[in-house]
């Protein structure tokens, strides 16, 4: 076997551990918060060695960071790719709406959104952390707005506040979410309801 063999299965092995620690520090933080995310919980949760994972790692907020950034990416591939084949405007929005219920309902993440359970711990803790969780959020605003706008253009719609609204939409989604971990069963159908109310 050659070197560089070798190393490329070093590479394999260390990316397909980065992404099971990964996979359970998202998890963890949407049940408890990043702060709940350490080194020595992941390591116990996935059978990886504490010097394994603070090797892929080297900090703690290094680690959160990558646990932000895996989040995202997760997010993408259930609510925000699977709508790209609607036509922009109204038909992708209520499919960004549809799997963004989804999402919740059959959670991608154990303790709901990660978002919702991650964005009100940092609102007030200025730093990396925070300003990376204020991206995805503005982000994911942003990609609402979009498709409102459309909305207005192609006169699916009256003409309106996109960020204003897509800021009401949000907050409405986010509500859903801690209501249906609640127990509210009929939250989502609740949600769906408002936001037809909104789009109208």
């Amino acid at each position: 076997m050659s070197d560089g063999e070798v190393t490329d299965k070093r590479l394999l092995r260390g990316a397909r551990t980065r992404q099971i620690v990964l996979r359970e520090a998202v998890d963890t933080a949407s049940l408890e918060g990043l702060e709940g995310v350490s080194f020595g919980g992941l390591a116990t949760a996935t059978g990886v060695s504490k010097a394994g994972v603070q090797t892929l790692f080297r900090t703690k907020e290094a680690l959160q960071l990558s646990t932000i950034d895996y989040a995202r990416e997760l997010f993408i591939d259930a609510v925000v790719a699977p709508a790209r084949p609607a036509m922009h405007g109204i038909a992708r929005l209520r499919a960004l709406i549809d799997n963004w219920i989804a999402y919740i309902e059959r959670p991608t993440f154990s303790g709901g959104c990660f978002w919702v359970a991650n964005l009100a711990e940092y609102d007030s803790k200025p730093g990396p952390i925070r300003d990376a969780l204020k991206r995805q959020w503005q982000e994911w605003l942003g990609v609402i707005a979009a498709e409102l706008r459309h909305a207005v253009v192609a006169k699916e719609i009256p003409d309106l506040d996109a960020d204003l609204t897509a800021f009401q939409i949000d907050a409405v989604l986010n509500a859903a979410n801690t209501a249906l971990f609640m127990g509210v069963d009929d939250a989502t159908d609740k949600a769906r309801r408002i936001v037809e109310g909104i789009i109208g």
